[in-house]
C-alpha cells in the first residue's frame, strides 16, 4: 500500500540536500565577501579624503594673518533705529547735499570733482598687470573667422 523506500532514494535525497546547503553557503560567502569589499573600499575613500583635507588644511596661515575683528570699528550692540534717529540722519545728509552743491569745484565740473574725492577717499590699490590679452583676442579671432568662411563656402555650393 504504501511507497516502500529504498536506501539509493534517501541517500540521492540527502546528496540534494547536501549540494542545496553547499551552494547557499557558497552565496552568502560571497555576499559578505562582497560587503567586505565595499567596507575596504568605503575606509579607502574616507582615508584619501582625510589625506587630501590635511593637505588643504591652511589653519597655520590663518595664525599669520591679521584678526579682521580688531580692525573693524566697534559699533554700539544696542543701537536702535528710531524715527528720531532717522530724522537725524536725513538732517546730516541734507546739511551735507547743500555742502556739495554749493562747492564752486562741484559747480564747475561735477564728474571731475567726484573723481578728485574718490582718489582722496578711497585707497589705493595695485591693478594687476595683464600680459598679452590682445593676442589671445587676435588668435580667437582667427579661429572664427576661418570657421565661418567653411560654413559660407558650403553653403555657396
Amino acid at each position: 500500500m504504501g511507497k516502500t523506500s529504498s536506501r539509493k532514494d534517501k541517500t540521492k535525497h540527502a546528496d540534494q540536500k547536501f549540494e542545496k546547503k553547499l551552494e547557499f553557503y557558497s552565496k552568502v560567502r560571497e555576499t559578505v565577501a562582497l560587503g567586505a569589499q565595499k567596507a575596504i573600499k568605503k575606509k579607502k575613500r574616507i582615508r584619501t579624503r582625510q589625506k587630501k583635507l590635511k593637505a588643504y588644511n591652511l589653519s597655520s596661515l590663518a595664525e599669520c594673518l591679521p584678526d579682521l575683528e580688531s580692525s573693524k570699528p566697534e559699533t554700539p550692540a544696542d543701537f536702535k533705529v528710531t524715527t528720531k534717529s532717522k530724522q537725524k540722519l536725513v538732517m546730516k545728509e541734507t546739511n551735507q547735499l547743500k555742502t556739495v552743491l554749493n562747492n564752486p569745484a562741484f559747480q564747475a565740473d561735477p564728474l571731475a570733482a567726484l573723481h578728485q574725492h574718490l582718489q582722496n577717499t578711497q585707497p589705493v590699490c595695485e591693478k594687476p598687470t595683464r600680459k598679452s590679452v590682445t593676442g589671445k583676442k587676435k588668435k580667437n579671432k582667427k579661429k572664427k573667422g576661418s570657421k565661418g568662411s567653411t560654413g559660407s563656402q558650403s553653403m555657396e555650393e
